[in-house]
Order: structure tokens, then sequence, then C-alpha cells
């Protein structure tokens, strides 16, 4: 038996509440360390819409401001796209019907009729300012510092220099945003009175969840301009074509998320709190190397001077007094060798300066290396410092590689193969393109749509001892040649072939050496210190 303390009924022990799973755990409400801690999350609209644009402006502000996050987020600019991800055509020349030299005439050809397009800053980007991969950089530091970017098709009038129309408008994130007109002045979601549709920050959605049209704002929030605020409606698909009019690149965090959240949204705190111990940290050092002295005397206040400095040569350029020296009594100066005699119950008393903040290495490399865990990049990349042994600092380059390699894929994705699929449709439809049923069965416009997207290398601290790996791996049949020369160099093995085809033909005529075989078995010095 025991007593209730609500009721005071003496109950049997059967009756006594029972704890099970996660009540005993994670969800424990009487635990004293879980007790305060009752979030209370609710639907993406509300937890992640309705503070994007908060965490939009802050995350903005830590790019423009702290160190660590301008790293963060440009690291991944140069690991991702680096100098521009290059279009390699790669089509199914078997659905295709096609022999494999045919394939690879058609996919050259296709290759510098993109390039025509893509390296022309006036041909590819509306507003005339960047080529393919200016707009491939610019994306993906818009779309980790904002949460998302969108990028619009538009059209201009083809000329002889540039025989395409088709244009790519970025769009940053806070100009797509739900009309005031349809619920959106003070909050993200509204609703289009037309068709019914609910609008998530700026993105219409239909009953089925799916998007259908985006609305895009003519001017920033908080913008001083004199043109009237306007909204132009955007659908997500064309009526007749079915191909995409905008894109939006982003990655979700939760299901039914329609709007991205900022790169940096986990680790805002930190960051900032970092910032301001390193300014503090910074101030409080320049403090400290002044070299302060006082005078202490027994004069009365009122004869004491107030804020005097002296009239002479202080910094180096005669003023008034060409002597350099003060003629004032009740000014005193430093100089070399210089003998000052006090008034009576006058003395000096000097400061000893010394540095206020013990540990700041430690305490910045811990935070840091937080911040890098949550982002993803290991301490060693994020501070560009690799003064650890071979292995551990391989591992860091490595567990990096993991998660640039992701993120490029989600880039591709969302912007890279779709722009490339957009300007084929006009390339075949100008006849600049042969491709037969392109646009009559899905299926063949799949197999000629077929590209890889070849960017930055992982980068090598060894390149000899990596090479003999890779090499080992392709005895072994772990490896093709084609996958190792996009691994390590980012080229294509096919054409690496036939390139030193050509230069071996060449050193022969010339009366060259061949080339040698490396020993993969040969012994080298351990260099790691691990």
């Amino acid at each position: 038996m025991y007593k209730d303390k609500k009721t005071g009924l003496l109950l049997p022990d059967s009756a006594r509440p029972q704890a099970s799973g996660y009540s005993e755990a994670g969800a424990s409400r009487i635990r004293r360390a879980l007790r305060g801690f009752t979030p209370r999350s609710t639907a993406p609209s509300e937890d992640i819409d309705q503070n994007n644009y908060t965490l939009r402006q802050r995350g903005r502000m830590l790019y423009m401001s702290n160190p660590v996050a301008t790293s963060a987020i440009n690291t991944n600019r140069t690991k991702v796209v680096g100098v521009g991800l290059v279009l390699k055509s790669s089509i199914d020349h078997e659905t295709l019907g096609l022999s494999p030299q045919q394939a690879k005439a058609w996919q050259k050809h296709t290759e510098r009729e993109f390039a025509l397009w893509a390296k022309d800053k006036a041909a590819c980007d509306a507003a005339g300012m960047n080529d393919f991969t200016g707009l491939q950089q610019l994306a993906i530091i818009s779309w980790l510092m904002s949460g998302d970017v969108f990028a619009l098709f538009q059209r201009r009038k083809a000329d002889r220099m540039r025989p395409y129309t088709l244009r790519i408008h970025l769009i940053e994130a806070d100009r797509v945003r739900t009309p005031s007109t349809m619920g959106g002045e003070f909050l993200t979601t509204g609703k289009n009175p037309g068709s019914g549709n609910h609008i998530f920050d700026g993105i219409e959605v239909d009953s089925a969840g799916m998007v259908t049209a985006y609305y895009i704002h003519n001017t920033y929030p908080w913008q001083y301009s004199a043109e009237p605020e306007e909204y132009q409606r955007i659908e997500a698909y064309g009526a007749k074509t079915g191909l995409p009019n905008i894109l939006h690149i982003m990655n979700a965090e939760r299901c039914d998320q329609y709007r991205g959240v900022t790169y940096l949204a986990q680790v805002i705190e930190p960051l900032l709190q970092l910032n301001r111990y390193e300014r503090s940290a910074l101030t409080a050092a320049m403090i400290q190397c002044f070299f302060t002295a006082w005078v202490t005397t027994e004069a009365g206040a009122d004869e004491l001077p107030f804020n005097e400095v002296g009239a002479g040569n202080i910094a180096g350029v005669p003023i008034e007094n060409p002597g350099g020296i003060s003629r004032s009594e009740n000014e005193l100066e430093m100089g070399e060798g210089t003998i000052n005699i006090l008034q009576p119950g006058e003395k000096v008393t000097f400061g000893n300066p010394t540095m206020p903040v013990t540990g700041f290495d430690s305490f910045v490399k811990t935070f840091c290396e937080l911040i890098g865990a949550g982002l993803g990049i290991p301490y060693d990349v994020l501070i560009k410092e690799y003064n650890s042994s071979y292995s551990s600092a391989r591992a860091a380059l490595l567990d990096a590689w993991e998660d640039f390699r992701m993120r490029r894929a989600w880039f591709v994705s969302d912007f890279c193969q779709p722009v490339y699929e957009m300007w084929l449709s006009e390339a075949v439809a100008l006849g600049r393109v042969k491709a037969p049923g392109f646009f009559s069965d899905p299926l063949l416009r799949a197999a000629w749509c077929g590209a890889r997207w070849i960017g930055p290398v992982q980068g090598s601290l060894d390149p000899l001892k990596e090479a003999k790996a890779a090499a080992l791996l392709i005895q072994k049949a772990l490896k093709t040649h084609g996958q190792t020369a996009r691994e390590m160099g980012g080229g294509d093995w096919d054409e690496n072939v036939e390139i030193i085809k050509d230069e071996n033909a060449r050193l022969k005529a010339a009366g060259g050496t061949s080339r040698q075989e490396i020993d993969l078995h040969e012994k080298e010095e351990d260099d790691d210190n691990a």
C-alpha cells in the first residue's frame, strides 16, 4: 500500500504510476535537468518561415563581419564550385542507338555549343555581369548565406554573335515573399484568393502540396526606392512546354518545408559570442599595451592640470614650440634620457601592463572546433591550419570532402543540370544541336540530357603516396582509370589517353625518352608524425 499525495487515499502498490520508455529518459518532465526544457515545435511554415527574415540578416552580417563565418561559406564555394563546374556531356548512346564514336562526336559538338553560351556574360546572365561560372559562384554563396536563391529564366532577342535567347536572372531570397494583399503584411503565410492555394513565404502550393508559383517583389525589404511596390507571379512550370520558369536552390531539413535556412543558422549564437570575445580580448590587449604613468601629489585639487599633453614635438613634427619641450611647469614629458624634476610632494607611479586574457588560443580553438562540427567542416579545413600529422590532416580533408561532394550534388541537381537542359532544349529547337526524338519521347530526351559536372578535386597532401595508392586500386580492379582520373585531376580518362598518345608520338619523333613505370612496392620514408 502507498498513500497518494494528491488524493490522500491509501492505494495498492499496483496502482502506482508506471514510467516507461522515454518518459524516464529524454522525455522526462520530472528530472531536474529536463524540467525547464519544454520546447513546442510546430509546422515548418511557423518554425522556419516566421523566423527566416531574422536568420537571413544575422547570417549575412556574420558573413560580412566574422572571419570564421566567412571562411565557412567561402570554403564551400571554393571546394564545391571553385573555378566552375564544367559540363561533360555523357549521353546514353545505347538507348539512342549511337556508336561510341558517334556519341563522342555529338558530345564534343554540344560542349562547344554550350561553351559559346556559358562563357559569354552578355549571353547567359540577364544582368550581363557574370558568365556561367560566375553565376555558379554567386548562386552558392547566396544559397549558403541566405538559405536559398532563385534563378529566373528570361529571354532576350538573339543576334549574330549570340544565337541563344536564354538568360538567367539570380533572385536573392528576400525578394521572394508573400504579397501584402494576400496576407503577407505581417505574416509570411497567405492565400491566393483566386485559386485558394496557400502561399508560404512567397511560394504558392496547391492542395496536394505541389509548388505552383513564386511571388517576386521588385524591391528588397526596407529598401529606399521611389518605385511603387509590385509583385510578379511566376508560374513554376510553363503551361505548354512543362519546362521550369524558375529554379529554387535550397536544401530542406524538414518535410513540408518550402524555404531554406541559412547555412549558419545553428551556429549564429556561438559565432556572435566568439566575435565579441575576440574583440574584447583585442581591446583589452591594446589598452594594456599603453605605457601609463600616474603623478601623485599632495597639492589641492584646484591646482592639478587636467588633460594636458604638452605642445611640443610629440608626434615628431615641430608645432608651436620648435624645441619640442613644453615650457609649462604643470606639464611633464617623457623622452630618451630625460630627467624631469617634480614639484615638492609629487611622485610618479607606473602601471604594470600584462596580457589580460589567458588561454585565448585554446578557448578560440575549442569554439571553432564546435562551430566546424556544426557546419560539417573540420577545424583544420575551417581555419586552414594543417599543423597536425599527415594522417589526421588527411582524415580532416576526407571528412570535409564528404560534405562538399554532397553539397555539389545538391547544387548540380538544383541549378547546373536544369540550366543545361533548358539551354539544350533551345539548341535542339534552333537546329544547332541535332537530337532526334528530343521533344517527342521523354526517355530519349533523358538520354540526350545525360551529363556530368566536373569541378574541383579533393586535393592531396602527399601526391606520390596517393598516386601509388590509386595505381594499386586500378591494378586490383577496385577502381577504373576513369574514376581515378575524375577524382584525382577532374579530367576525362579517354581524353587523357588521346592526348598522351599524341604526346608519345611527338616525343618519339623528337628522340625523347619513353614514360617510366612507378614501382608501387618501392619502400619510402614514413613522414607521419602521428
